[in-house]
């Protein structure tokens, strides 16, 4: 048996003992970033752009040296499918058990709201890169560790208003709202949006997410005299809104908010899904700027069935997470530390970032937890199954 050297015993002592090659390990040791979202169910197309998103993002930094001295960003992924408990058990491993830095998710409603207790209180940072919900961000906690890049719903329904009238030239608005926190929201926003232009709609009705008929919903609404539908729901149940009205005969304008996009919605809703019109914060189509013919580029290295820029989809997952990551990134390094409380600070000291979707400017302070405003929103519809902005050719 050959007997170890002094110089290696002495080189082992010292590791031990923590004085040598400590540094490096250190170094070494990834920042992870979690994941909760949809990566099964009808949702889960959206819950892969954001993966993607972020993944890109995440290539971006740790290509360029990592964070804190060279530590490598790590994403760590947990399926919520779609519902609450199983978001917040998700929520609640990744930070006590994975201990994460910062958490992404909730692409539900109904899951962010309920995982922004857990953010609070765990006083671990959580960015939303996609479910709207007014209250996520605007949640009344002292010390809010939720933040977002996306829509918000009382800005949307403002901007549903506006794009319906100027659109459609239309008056009478029917509001069909998914039966969830979600829907409540947008019910409220809609009213509100409503009543500052001196309106009202001309009814109001609800649906379950299991519904597979909304035919009494949408008959009423008719009898109301509805000239268009203002729609709230995921990919699933806004379908079924589309075949409802499909056996009724009934065609008026549908403008919705951004829930369609998030799936298989023209599989799922047939020929006239193509007919809604929806809200998004982004666009892969057109003139790109050199941010996103990068990301474009990025993702077709990185992801074998994205062809084209037409073929990431749905775009706002991917933007969406991408800045939101790219922001996080500054939030860490301005926080030299992965304390939560330390990158909470890290966000309001954001300055200046030119991103996928804007160039942020001060994108987020104490009392400004959301970056995008009404002024970020796009309007598509599908188009042969891609999601196109309204008036733009696929």
């Amino acid at each position: 048996m050959n007997r170890p050297s002094r110089r290696t015993f002495a080189a082992f002592v010292l590791a031990t003992l923590g004085l040598g090659w400590l540094p490096c390990g250190h170094a070494a040791e990834p920042i992870k970033i979690g994941l909760v979202a949809a990566l099964s169910g009808q949702s889960a197309l959206s819950g892969e752009a954001i993966t993607r998103g972020l993944q890109i993002a995440i290539d971006e930094v740790n290509a360029q040296g990592g964070l804190l001295g060279g530590r490598r960003l790590e994403l760590v992924r947990r399926d919520d499918e779609s519902n609450p408990a199983k978001g917040v058990t998700a929520a609640r491993e990744l930070i006590y058990r994975e201990k994460v830095a910062v958490i992404f998710g909730g692409i539900d409603t109904p899951v962010a709201l309920a995982i922004a207790p857990l953010a609070n209180q765990a006083k671990v940072p959580f960015m939303n890169p996609w479910a709207a919900g007014t209250a996520i961000t605007r949640n009344g906690a002292k010390d809010n560790y939720v933040f977002r890049v996306s829509a918000v719903d009382e800005l949307v329904d403002k901007g549903m208003l506006a794009y319906a009238r100027k659109t459609f030239n239309t008056s009478r608005f029917g509001l069909l709202m998914i039966n969830n926190p979600w829907g409540e929201s947008n019910q409220k926003g809609l009213v509100a949006a409503l009543k500052e232009q001196g309106m009202e709609p001309v009814a109001s009705e609800k649906f379950e997410a299991s519904d597979v008929d909304v035919t009494p919903q949408l008959t009423r609404l008719k009898a109301a005299g509805a000239d268009t539908i203002f729609l709230v729901a995921n990919v699933g149940p806004a379908a079924q809104v589309v075949k409802s009205m499909d056996r009724m005969g009934w065609k008026v304008p549908v403008v919705s908010h951004w829930g369609v996009a998030g799936g298989r919605f023209t599989e799922l809703g047939g020929p006239n899904a193509s007919n809604v019109h929806f809200v998004q914060t982004y666009s892969f189509y057109g003139k790109l700027s050199p941010v996103g013919t990068k990301v474009v580029a990025a993702l077709q290295a990185r992801y074998p069935d994205i062809k084209q820029a037409s073929d990431i989809t749905p775009a706002v997952g991917v933007a969406n997470a991408y800045d939101g990551m790219r922001l996080t990134a500054l939030a860490i390094a301005n926080a030299g530390s992965t304390d939560g409380e330390k990158i909470r600070q890290g966000y309001y000291g954001i300055d200046r970032y030119e991103g996928l979707i804007k160039v942020y400017i001060h994108p987020f302070s104490a009392t400004r937890h959301d970056a995008l405003s009404e002024n970020d929103y796009v309007w598509a519809q599908f188009i042969d199954n891609r999601i196109v902005p309204v008036g733009m050719k696929p």
